[in-house]
């Protein structure tokens, strides 16, 4: 089982590759990720999801 923390720590990891990746290659501009881009920008909206959708479930107890 994952714990909240854990959840949190990948978003944010997640969020850092796919920075890290936009401003390190010129084929990830304007919208147009390269096919690894893609994953990483892909993890990234996955985990941002889940957590938001988290926030959402604790703001409705």
């Amino acid at each position: 089982m994952t714990t909240k923390d854990d959840l949190f720590q990948r978003y944010m990891r997640a969020f850092q590759d796919s920075t890290d990746h936009t401003s390190a290659c010129g084929s990830c501009q304007d919208d147009q990720p390269c096919q690894d881009g893609a994953l990483v920008h892909e993890r990234f909206a996955r985990l941002q999801d889940a957590y938001r959708a988290r926030l959402s479930q604790q703001q409705r107890r």
